[in-house]
């Protein structure tokens, strides 16, 4: 009997040992092979060659992506798709059925089809595709069709690049021979922008993995050394939080930066590498504007990347991404973009401190808080995140971006657990070390469980209760003063509700605002306030300087046409200007000095 049971393991072992070996070798199989030149860059478009094989289906499903890695709505990347070919492998044209909008079924191959296809793009940001005599800027959903039936097989791709506009490809794929690529599956390949053009290239190394900067542009050498100068702290500050780089993917990340007129203002993070695109050259203010997306960018290797949300694994490529944690995903990564640039001495304290202003009056004021939480506003992507619609909408008052959102918290978070002898950059840490490095998907509760190991249950509970499951807002005075930073506000000055544009309300008045409760409404044409009439010489933030708050005034404007009057009772302004005690005269404490130090401080020691 034990000799019986003995044999029975042994081929129990043998039996799940070829099974792992024949999942490692489907896993490398190439079974899909894409090839794609430029021959027409001048007129905006390629030709893309792909053949799949090892096809046992009879039926086969060719499709296109509907949406890309890092953003969440549709952009439905099949409407530049035209002179689609289909052939087997002895070149014999094959039967292709138009399933929906977005796929073919094709049948009658003989285990391999042939495809070919002509491709329009004209937007080089972190979204689409842009081809061009400067470059071919490719995100890779926006640019291949794909099988989904061999979406866990390996891939290869070739770019056939411009030798004569001395063209050079630069992506997170790993190279094969000459301009060959290779990606294990479907999910690395969509995540592996590429960029193919004249550009330059720094790398430096750190803890034994490239960090590679890619400029696409047309200013000098010098000032892409002065600005790769400012990209070497940001990386350094932001492994000083986590403790440690994560493992790249063939120990090497690109930033791929297109700095050129022609492109669309764009950051967007990828697994091993990050597009960005800025039409700004760094001689033409790029220096100090473009910085901010390689922190925010650069961020998300960790956080989003690999602190990966529950609700967005695996990535859907045929419909919408929807996910609450982006409050967390992005919101916090906002909060690290600016302070990272302070600790890197990129930008100073007071620098810092005195921009927090805008994201705080933006959430503070909202009225959208009443309509939904962080989590609820995540959950908004679909809808705001590069989406287009033609019908108007109402989100000056019920949208709060989770960007900015996430970034007050974030800060209110740090302060908070400051305020404990604890810190942000350690509970992230936590986040890293648990859910990061083992790339195991969290959830809210997840986060919650986590602060409460960090912090403790008490604090962790009244934090989300409070601020992520309901809407209040945290006590920012009292926060930011633990660190000699003050609030005030001018209660002198009136509030209106709405900022006309020559004479013109051109959003949504905000809910309970004095132009909200006078009725008056985006379109309306503002002609006179009380005795002031509006003219070229007399604008609207002057007349606004004649009132105080409470005081009333009849308010003449025209609509559709018709002019009419209506009164309206101004209201205290409500955003709050954020300064340093020392800028208002006052003495910054001992307490305050540690406190603001151990926050701001650089983390790295030179």
């Amino acid at each position: 009997m034990n000799r019986l049971i003995l044999v029975l393991l042994l081929a129990m072992s043998i039996a799940c040992k070829q099974e792992n070996k024949g999942a490692k070798a489907i896993a490398e199989r190439i079974s899909t092979q894409y090839d794609i030149s430029f021959e027409n860059a001048v007129h905006h478009e390629a030709t893309v060659k792909v053949t799949f094989s090892n096809l046992t289906e009879k039926e086969v499903e060719i499709r296109m992506s509907r949406t890309s890695p890092g953003r969440y709505a549709l952009h439905e990347f099949v409407k530049n798709i035209y002179n689609v070919n289909y052939t087997d492998g002895s070149g014999n044209s094959l039967e292709a059925i138009r399933a929906d909008p977005y796929s073919w079924i094709v049948s009658g191959h003989d285990g391999t089809i042939n495809l070919s296809y002509t491709l329009f793009a004209n937007r080089g940001g972190g979204t689409y595709a842009q081809i061009d005599e400067t470059h071919a800027h490719l995100n890779i959903p926006a640019t291949f069709m794909y099988a989904p039936i061999l979406a866990d097989e390996g891939i290869e791709v070739t770019f056939n690049k411009r030798d004569d506009l001395n063209w050079k490809v630069a992506t997170q794929l790993k190279p094969l021979k000459g301009n060959t690529y290779y990606a294990p599956n479907l999910q690395y390949f969509m995540d592996s922008p590429t960029e193919i053009s004249d550009h330059a290239i720094r790398t430096f190394e750190l803890d034994g993995q490239s960090i590679n900067f890619v400029l696409h542009h047309n200013g000098t050498d010098a000032e892409f050394d002065a600005f790769f100068e400012q990209v070497k702290p940001i990386v350094y500050e932001q492994k000083a939080v986590y403790g440690e780089l994560p493992q790249f993917d063939y120990g090497a990340y690109y930033f791929l930066a297109c700095y050129i007129p022609n492109a669309s203002g764009d950051g967007m993070e990828h697994r091993n590498s990050t597009i960005l695109t800025s039409t700004r050259a760094l001689a033409d203010g790029g220096m100090d504007r473009n910085i901010g997306t390689v922190s925010h960018e650069f961020f998300h290797a960790w956080n989003v990347e690999r602190i990966r949300p529950q609700s967005l694994e695996p990535f859907d490529f045929e419909e919408a991404n929807m996910s609450g944690e982006l409050w967390f995903a992005e919101g916090f990564t906002s909060y690290y973009t600016g302070l990272i640039l302070c600790r890197a001495g990129i930008s100073t304290p007071e620098q810092y401190i005195t921009g927090l202003s805008g994201t705080l009056n933006y959430v503070w004021n909202s009225p959208g808080r009443q309509f939904f939480n962080p989590i609820e506003m995540s959950y908004q992507a679909p809808f705001v995140d590069a989406a287009r619609s033609v019908d108007p909408v109402n989100r000056d008052n019920t949208f709060i971006s989770y960007y900015s959102y996430g970034s007050a918290l974030g800060l209110a978070l740090d302060l908070s657990l400051r305020e404990q002898g604890l810190n942000l950059d350690d509970y992230m840490k936590s986040v890293w070390t648990k859910f990061g490095k083992s790339e195991l998907p969290y959830t809210i509760t997840d986060l919650q469980n986590l602060l409460s190991e960090y912090a403790s249950q008490e604090f962790s509970d009244a934090f989300f209760k409070n601020f992520i499951y309901e809407s209040n807002m945290p006590d920012m005075q009292r926060l930011l003063g633990t660190v000699g930073v003050e609030l005030s506000r001018d209660t002198e000055k009136a509030w209106f509700g709405s900022s006309p544009s020559n004479g013109m309300i051109t959003r949504n008045t905000l809910i309970g605002s004095p132009a909200y409760k006078a009725g008056l409404e985006n379109g309306d044409l503002v002609i006179a306030i009380g005795e002031h009439i509006l003219s070229e010489s007399y604008s609207f933030e002057e007349i606004l300087k004649k009132f105080k708050p409470n005081d009333k005034a009849k308010v003449v404007y025209e609509r559709l046409g018709k002019q009419r009057e209506t009164e309206i009772t101004f209201a205290q302004d409500p955003r709050y200007s954020i300064a340093l005690v020392e800028a208002n005269g006052r003495a910054l404490s001992d307490v305050q000095k540690l406190a603001r130090d151990s926050w701001l401080n650089p983390r790295v020691v030179e």
